[in-house]
């Protein structure tokens, strides 16, 4: 994921634009020196360099609420990055999901997510017999795994933190 950043262009520092990997909000902007982008690398957590307190502070180190990085990728030019992430909790410190104090909400529900997920049924019917039997299976088994998460109070968005946090445990 390395890249051939221009920290020179901007006093040392670039913007770093920093989106939901699920929603695809935008969730803040911060700023990031050459040490802060090296350990954000190293630890997988979105580590900014504070213009306020002169120091390199990791979102998330005094409230839990860490930005764990899906990707990263620079701009054409080479002076800002875009950080996809997976946020644990409100982003902004005024305790709101974005700086902008807007929502971030997925449509998790069980109805929005089998509809976007599983073809409509005239799909279904051009499909080959053993593909849409085979489909058929996976949306009963996510119809039951999806009552069973309910019942226990959780949601796909739960499964889908979970699985994040098991794809960064596997890139360290």
């Amino acid at each position: 994921m390395q890249m051939n950043l221009d920290f020179d262009k901007l006093g040392g520092l670039i913007p770093a634009v920093i989106q939901d990997n699920v929603t695809g909000k935008v969730l803040m902007l911060g700023f990031m020196n050459e040490e802060s982008y090296r350990k954000t690398l190293e630890i997988g957590k979105v580590t900014f360099f504070s213009r306020s307190r002169q120091k390199l502070w990791t979102k998330g180190e005094t409230s839990g609420n860490f930005l764990h990085v899906v990707s990263m990728a620079d701009d054409c030019d080479h002076d800002t990055l875009l950080i996809k992430v997976n946020p644990i909790g409100p982003v902004c410190h005024k305790g709101t999901d974005t700086c902008w104090a807007e929502e971030n909400n997925a449509d998790f529900s069980p109805l929005s997510f089998i509809e976007k997920a599983v073809l409509d049924k005239a799909s279904l019917k051009k499909a080959e017999s053993a593909k849409t039997e085979k489909l058929q299976e996976f949306a009963d088994h996510l119809e039951t795994m999806m009552k069973s998460l309910a019942s226990d109070g959780l949601e796909i968005k739960d499964v889908v933190e979970c699985l994040s946090h098991k794809y960064i445990q596997r890139k360290k």
